[in-house]
């Protein structure tokens, strides 16, 4: 095998090596970017606050491997079916924090449907780039609140014809300010603060983590009324109402239309509707005739489902509370943030995990590199000890290499000449044509550059013409002066000519060479 082989299958092995490493690159990337933060291996913990007339719902959340959980409960009433004032609040949930175990848990507040205005709008699509500085602008048209004045988030529900459809939450900064106030002198910072009927969609949309394009009707019964939602592609529909009467049929009469327009609106966009219901009072008979007169399947959270894993038993399970605590923790959560008033920072993996592997990987790609090519090496020196064994053999295969090169390059050259140069007899040829038959030539003489002609036309200048138009002749005129013979009644002429085609550099080679041929 001699060296130009050897090299020809280093570079195949190279060109090999690069396709290679191009396949495994995309799930490479994968690996290299992937973050220790990942909830699939960062444990976490969440303490979720849900505040609603006279309850307050604490749960305890946590994480790790992807797998959530509630580790603990804890509930707070109060007197009058009315909020509690903010210290009450803060001491509350300080309580709960300290019996819980939960004093390093992230702190996530609910607040009530009734202090939030979930509105949905739209915006050219130009601006998404742009969208939280334009949802800011906006916000008092969208809803009652000034951005200066409110606390607000928004989600895209998606892009079409040019338009973005925005999901968009906001509340008053007066009315949720002086909790997070009260909890601040506790020690305890609020880190997200969302709407319990948000934290309610992300326990329904938990339900459906397989992703069936399932959508959601949830509606809560009360003693007095209901409150319900339509959760649509992302989107928030809000319904309530009190009851007419208090018998279970006068009920269901006004719970089952409500539920009957949601699903159908879910039915035209093509989607699944499921039907998801909190029973407060826990009336079995308005339980059954709900059953009874709703076409599609129903969940009922506080009886026979409950979508997260719980540590311990519970009497009452606060799901708002629940709800939030899964959008601090899962995932694929959409739920609202409302303290960061609109600004979605796009989260960066952490480089050091990634700069590690990719040394790694670059060292075993050397590595990999370079055990074939010692290989290669040693055959190589093999290659050159046998070479001089043979070194007789080689100097003669050179030599004749050289007489090779010698010969192709005399080739080369008489081939080029041929090409460069017409030949003689097709000049003669085309002096045959063109001439008219009153004209004879009594001598020619062809060098390498030029032609010249002497004989007898009855017009020697006509002739000119013609030779100027033909394919090998250019630069014809008269060499010689011209005159008539009256014995042959015909002008004698001499014409030269340059042969066309012929190369610049040739032709001062031939002047040269007739020049001291002269001399």
């Amino acid at each position: 095998m001699n060296n130009a082989a050897v090299r020809e299958k280093l570079t195949a092995f190279a060109s090999s090596s690069s396709t290679g490493f191009k396949k495994l690159w995309k799930p490479l990337s994968g690996i290299l970017t992937f973050s220790l933060a990942d909830d699939a291996i960062y444990p976490a913990r969440t303490l979720s606050a849900s505040l609603e007339k006279g309850l307050l719902s604490v749960t305890h959340g946590s994480r790790f491997l992807s797998q959530i959980r509630v580790r603990g409960i804890r509930e707070y009433y109060f007197d009058d079916d009315k909020y509690p004032q903010p210290e009450v609040f803060a001491s509350s949930l300080s309580l709960a924090m300290s019996d819980l175990g939960a004093s390093r848990s992230d702190v996530s507040f609910g607040i009530p449907k009734a202090w939030a205005v979930i509105r949905t709008t739209q915006f050219p699509a130009t601006v998404k780039e742009n969208l939280s500085n334009v949802v800011s602008y906006e916000l008092d048209r969208i809803t009652p609140f000034r951005s200066e004045d409110a606390f607000y988030d928004f989600r895209i529900l998606g892009e079409d014809a040019g338009k973005l459809t925005v999901l968009v939450a906001a509340a008053k900064t007066d009315v949720v300010q002086p909790y997070i106030d009260a909890l601040k002198e506790k020690g305890i910072a609020v880190g997200r603060v969302t709407v319990n009927l948000s934290g309610i969609e992300t326990l329904c949309r938990y339900m459906d983590r397989k992703d069936t394009g399932t959508d959601f009707v949830f509606v809560e019964t009360k003693k007095e009324g209901y409150e319900g939602a339509l959760f649509l592609n992302g989107s928030i529909t809000t319904f309530a109402g009190n009851f007419p009467g208090e018998d279970e049929k006068t009920k269901a009469d006004t719970i089952v239309p409500e539920i009957t327009r949601s699903v159908d609106t879910i039915t035209q966009h093509g989607r699944t509707p499921q039907v998801v219901l909190l029973l407060r009072d826990k009336n079995p008979s308005l339980r059954e005739l709900l059953k009874s007169r709703v076409v599609q399947p129903l969940k009922i959270l506080n009886e026979t489902y409950m979508p997260v894993r719980l540590s311990g038993q519970y009497k009452e399970i606060p799901y708002a509370a629940i709800g939030a605590a899964l959008e601090s923790l899962w995932k694929k959560a959409k739920g609202f943030d409302l303290l960061s008033k609109g600004a979605h920072e796009k989260p960066k993996s952490p480089m050091a995990l990634t700069i590690i592997l990719i040394i790694a990987i670059l060292a075993m790609w050397i590595l990999y590199i370079i055990a074939p090519l010692r290989v290669e090496e040693k055959r190589l020196q093999e290659i050159d000890r046998q070479i001089s064994l043979r070194k007789e053999e080689v100097n003669k295969i050179e030599s004749l290499k050289k007489e090779i090169d010698a010969l192709s390059n005399e080739i080369s050259t008489i081939n080029g000449f041929k090409e460069n140069k017409p030949m003689a007899l097709n000049i003669l040829k085309e002096l045959t044509t063109i001439l008219p038959r009153n004209t004879w030539v009594t001598r020619v003489r062809i060098t390498e550059a030029s032609v010249e002609l002497e004989g007898y036309s009855s017009s020697a200048t006509g002739l000119l013409s013609k030779l100027e138009a033909s394919r090998y002749f250019k630069k014809s005129e008269i060499a010689s002066p011209t005159f008539r013979d009256a014995r042959m009644n015909a002008d004698r002429f001499k014409i030269k000519m340059a042969i066309e085609g012929f190369k610049k550099d040739e032709t001062k080679k031939q002047e040269a060479t007739d020049g001291n041929d002269e001399e």
